[in-house]
């Protein structure tokens, strides 16, 4: 546990929190919902969708027309962030993402000493790079300023200077895991003692690269995606922001800050197997949700939800299936995808995943997962659909997956803070 904020306390760390779970003490998302985590809850708490035809995104001449796009901000928000212009649209989901938890956390937007940033993504400032090739094929007015956030680091790098973080600034890029994994480096730092607080999380904005790109590999649904229903036929595409406040709670207690959850754990895996497709048997999935309960200490039994990476795609559900069964046994966990109603993140996934487990240990109650149709009988899982569903009170820990192009897996563990 690292020690008091201060110089003469940094890196102190006590043994048993050298192993333990972290507080989770804010946390911020923007996605098409809305641009607060509560439009993130509400909304999804309603069972419908906010996948539709995009306004900023031109996908004219696709196979789909269809994604998850965040709405336009509310008026004068640029007026209160005089950067808001340098940065790019996953900067700015990034930057109010982390300035609403950092709000809930602290009660103001400002990251206390010894802060570090652990952010994922997988397109950063692509949307602004695709514009300015345009403009520079068009002959048309191109700004070299516009590819400043170009780089996968930029949401990140946009977080710790908006908020002076001068701590450790990491980025992950590891596709559709990212945001999870970027967790587990976060925990593992304030376990370490090289950081008191994180900014945990991750942002993506659509671009015609990931639409384009996945509509090559027919991926996409061309109707609202279904998963886990027998008749799924891919994902829908989304765009947003996830941040989570992270600290000791050795540091929470002592300034009396509200613990929302725990981080309790965080694993990952590798299939080794193929570059597209996962482990046909979800044995690499398996093996970072054991990683995951084992670092938390807990076990399978303890699980009450399980927050699944729940893509729409065929084998993806199947697999994560198998991957449950094998883990969990024959209890089937009340089981939801938020990327039913609002797209797949891609490398923001993981962190917008893993506020709504937040969000549901402190609700006690699992938000539908949207989509038409029956559950495929091939996929041995509890969906909760239609209506949320109240979460066993002797059970309240979730488990959060992610699953990535590659192979690589990630599972974090939320549960209930300690009173």
């Amino acid at each position: 546990m690292s020690g008091e904020h201060g110089p003469e306390n940094e890196g102190v760390v006590s043994e048993e929190a050298a192993n333990g779970p972290v507080a989770v003490t804010g946390v911020g998302a923007v996605s098409p919902f809305g641009w607060t985590s509560e439009d993130l809850w509400q909304g999804l708490l309603t069972g419908r969708s906010s996948v539709r035809v995009p306004e900023r995104l031109d996908t004219e001449g696709h196979r789909t027309r269809e994604a998850g796009e965040v709405p336009a901000p509310e008026p004068g928000i640029a007026e209160r962030h005089p950067a808001w212009g340098e940065w790019s649209w996953a900067d700015r989901f990034a930057v109010m993402a982390a300035e609403e938890a950092l709000n809930q956390a602290f009660g103001e937007a400002r990251a206390p000493v010894r802060c570090g940033v652990f952010f994922g993504g997988s397109t950063a400032g692509m949307y602004e790079g695709e514009r300015y090739y345009r403009q520079l094929l068009d002959g048309t007015s191109s700004r070299l300023r516009d590819l400043r956030s170009h780089q996968l680091n930029g949401p990140g790098d946009a977080v710790a200077r908006q908020f002076g973080c001068t701590g450790l600034t990491l980025s992950v890029s590891s596709a559709c895991a990212s945001g999870a994994l970027a967790l587990g480096d976060a925990l593992d730092a304030l376990r370490s003692g090289e950081v008191d607080v994180a900014l945990a999380g991750g942002s993506d904005a659509l671009c015609q690269l990931t639409y384009a790109g996945f509509n090559a590999l027919r991926a996409i649904d061309g109707q609202h995606s279904r998963p886990f229903r027998a008749e799924r036929a891919g994902l829908n595409l989304g765009e947003g922001a996830g941040v989570l406040v992270l600290e000791t709670v050795a540091g929470a207690r002592r300034r009396g800050a509200e613990v929302l959850a725990l981080l309790s754990g965080a694993g990952a895996s590798c299939d080794a197997h193929h570059m597209t497709a996962p482990h046909p048997e979800g044995e690499g999935a398996a093996r970072a949700i054991r990683a995951a309960l084992e670092d938390a200490s807990v076990t399978p039994d303890s699980i009450g939800f399980l927050n699944a990476h729940g893509t729409g795609t065929p084998l993806n559900d199947s697999s994560e299936s198998l991957a449950a069964e094998s883990v969990f046994g024959a209890r089937a966990l009340p089981l939801t995808s938020a990327k039913g109603a609002i797209g797949h993140f891609l490398g923001a996934a993981g962190a917008v995943e893993a506020v709504l487990s937040v969000l549901v240990v402190q609700q006690a109650q699992v938000p539908p997962t949207h989509g038409a149709g029956t559950v495929d009988e091939s996929c041995p899982v509890d969906l909760v659909q239609k209506d949320p569903r109240q979460l066993d009170p002797s059970r309240t820990s979730s488990v959060s997956t992610n699953f990535a192009f590659g192979g690589a897996n990630a599972a974090v563990v939320i549960g209930p803070s300690v009173r």
